[in-house]
């Protein structure tokens, strides 16, 4: 007897494997890990820029470009909801994926267009309806690509090959992201267009046309895809059954076991089921958005941050926008490592037990990340120069003679300013503005006759400059912020006459810069070893323009026609070395892989098998509120100082974590079903989804 059920088993065992051998892996596959990866490619290509666009281009401060950043990623994690009813309940995965791919492309290529001066596009408005096409187009399709790319597959036949897709779906995803992280940053500082020292409108638009060609691949394989009809909108029905259940237990004075069951008049018993069940898991979720709130900020502030550091590694510049590179660099290679060697290591000593274990010390590690910006940024602090402040008003004097003069402030302040040097004093008491009585005298020097007096106007919050030349002492504003992608460098000329001012690249034989004396404006130049030229005779030569410096260089005639300069340094130079970034890359990603991938994991596992797709996209909202978090902190800018706000975050993380520790302490895990289960197409792709750690498609 026990032979022939042997045989049987055998035989069946046989037929199945037989049906395996004759299903081929889907081709349509291609198509789709295509589209992926060219999507992909376009959202991390143009986010990745995002932010140094927002400032330099438009004219947001730090503040206001991160908070745009922020309000933009929000969104783009916020739309998933909507793609997922829509493709749920109304046009089905393809259609979803292939009208909002539409959306999206037209953002991609609007915001490439307002980038270029010569369209002349209101650059505000026109980037701000392309970021509401890209968030909406993204965050739609998000939810249904790897679903449709399930769809392709037959189970439980070929679960085998539904788990390749998925590798290579991941693949897929951080190839896109890591190709264009690099890459962006490199056409848009690297080629010169329009006019300009970069090329915006080709960073932007080569993503632009990568979306296009998505939606072209995407749509090349129409005739090899499974298309399978909407299966009804579960999140939907969640959301009715939930309202219905609260309306009803504030109406009804009957006790019940739970307050859901109170829907059991209108809604399937299973269903409430699931919802408690899931209730259960989501309440886990609540602590989840703070940690979303520092990772993100690897494309704002700490792109912002790198932006004023020593960029130059030998003869190459490794871009600020482009350390974000590490990040998709470091997945690939830490996920195989924590799996391998971390996690059992930890296990080993007993520091984690449980899957949300995991999470509260990835919860730490991004603690510890933001701890080190932190102390970073302590260090960039001397290279940053001296912000003008409420209450106090700055004051330079620049000595337009080659000879030492005296400065004289209130009768008795007495300084000497050397020859073509410069006098700053930059914390003077001001209510909006003061009068400061003055005299200014030669140094018993009889080839420099300097007699002036009178007042200083000086406004509060303002850099208030005066040029010492022989008819006057005029003024003007100074800003000294820090360079951005160069160095800034403003030019004083004490000469008898009108003369052309150079700045020349002798080594390539071309001029950078050609301004008139009179002109006083602020100019950007690239960083470099340059020759500067009055009326072609040489006043500094192989002179240093060091990268975030601010120089104002002044300049002399004397009585038989020479001319004499001198570069007076107003914000120091970026000096500390970009790659001092690199440790809290690593560990922020360390502690995305222990808790994202861990999270998503987690969620799958413990969530009822009708609820998986509702708390997918749950888990992308916990993002967007995480987006919101920085959006309410940075707004409300009660910080003073940069270093602050790093430390803010790191404090909020741990005590965010020890709330989560207590709330993991008491959750009580659901007990794994048998994995030989006839189960459906959703609750098998679900897990592979899971290992896209911060890459969400």
């Amino acid at each position: 007897m026990a032979s022939l059920v042997n045989e049987t088993e055998n035989t069946e065992l046989l037929k199945k494997r037989a049906v395996i051998q004759k299903l081929p892996y889907p081709k349509a596959v291609g198509f789709i890990v295509t589209n992926e990866f060219c999507e992909r490619f376009s959202y991390y290509g143009m986010r990745t820029i995002l932010s140094l666009y927002l400032r330099d281009k438009l004219g947001y401060s730090d503040n206001g470009a991160t908070v745009i950043y922020h309000v933009f990623t929000m969104f783009a994690y916020f739309f998933p909801l909507l793609g997922a009813m829509i493709a749920d309940g109304w046009l089905g995965r393809f259609r979803t994926i292939f009208y909002l791919s539409l959306v999206y492309a037209t953002g991609s290529i609007l915001i490439s267009l307002t980038a270029m001066p010569p369209v002349h596009l209101p650059r505000l408005e026109f980037t701000v309806i392309a970021l509401l096409l890209i968030a909406f187009g993204t965050g739609g399709i998000k939810p249904c690509v790897s679903a449709f790319g399930g769809d392709q597959f037959k189970l439980p036949e070929q679960e085998r090959y539904l788990g390749y897709f998925f590798s290579l779906f991941y693949f897929a995803i951080n190839a896109g992201s890591l190709i264009s992280t690099f890459l962006t940053p490199i056409l848009r500082a690297d080629v010169r267009c329009f006019g300009e020292n970069d090329c915006y409108s080709l960073a932007f638009g080569v993503p632009g046309i990568l979306m296009i060609v998505s939606i072209l691949f995407f749509v090349a394989g129409k005739r090899l895809y499974i298309i399978k009809n909407p299966a009804g909108n579960v999140l939907g029905r969640v959301s009715a059954c939930v309202g219905h259940a609260v309306v009803k237990s504030c109406k009804s004075k009957e006790k019940r076991e739970h307050w859901l069951d109170h829907a059991d008049d209108k809604y399937d018993s299973n269903l409430i089921e699931d919802i408690k069940s899931l209730l259960r898991v989501l309440v886990l979720f609540i602590p989840l958005p703070v940690f979303w709130a520092l990772f993100d900020q690897q494309g704002s502030r700490w792109t912002f941050q790198a932006d004023r550091m020593e960029q130059e590694i030998g003869s190459w510049t490794l871009k600020a926008d482009q350390m974000q590179v590490l990040n998709p660099l470091l997945i690939l290679v830490f996920i195989p490592l924590f799996e391998v060697g971390i996690y059992p290591f930890l296990t080993y000593c007993k520091m984690v037990r449980k899957p949300l274990h995991k999470m509260i010390w990835g919860g730490v590690l991004a603690a510890c990340a933001f701890v080190i910006s932190g102390i970073v940024e302590l260090n960039l602090l001397p290279t940053y120069g001296t912000p003008v402040s409420d209450g106090l008003a700055q004051m330079r004097i620049y000595n337009g003679y080659n000879c030492n003069i005296t400065l004289n402030i209130n009768s008795s302040d007495i300084h000497v300013i050397g020859p073509l040097g410069a006098f700053e004093k930059l914390d003077i008491e001001t209510k909006m503005f003061i009068d400061m009585p003055y005299s200014i005298r030669a140094q018993n020097n009889s080839d420099c006759v300097v007699n002036h007096e009178g007042f200083l106007y000086l406004k509060e919050k303002t850099a208030n400059s005066f040029f010492v030349t022989e008819g006057e002492v005029y003024n003007f504003t100074d800003n000294n912020d820090k360079a951005i992608d160069g160095v800034n460098v403003r030019f004083l000329a004490n000469t008898a006459s009108s003369v052309q001012i150079r700045i020349k690249d002798n080594k390539k034989n071309r001029t950078k810069l050609e301004v008139a004396s009179g002109d006083t404006r602020q100019w950007s130049i690239e960083k470099g070893t340059y020759d500067v030229l009055i009326d072609g005779q040489p006043v500094l030569e192989n002179f240093s323009f060091k990268s975030g410096a601010v120089y104002t260089v002044n300049i002399y005639e004397d009585n038989d026609g020479t001319f004499l300069a001198n570069a007076v340094t107003i914000t120091p130079p970026n000096s500390v070395h970009i790659l001092w970034l690199i440790p809290q890359y690593v560990v922020m990603t360390m502690g995305e892989v222990m808790f994202s991938v861990t999270g998503l994991e987690f969620s799958f596992t413990q969530a009822p098998a009708s609820m998986k797709s509702v708390l997918t996209s749950v888990w992308l909202l916990t993002v967007a509120f995480g987006n919101l978090i920085v959006v309410l902190i940075v707004e409300g800018n009660f910080l003073d100082a940069q270093w602050k706000e790093f430390f803010l975050f790191a404090g909020l993380m741990m005590l965010d974590m020890m709330i989560f520790t207590a709330m993991a302490l008491r959750y009580k895990y659901v007990e794994l079903k048998s994995s030989n289960e006839d189960i459906a197409v959703e609750e098998i792709k679900m897990p592979e989804k899971t290992i896209v750690p911060g890459k969400d498609n």
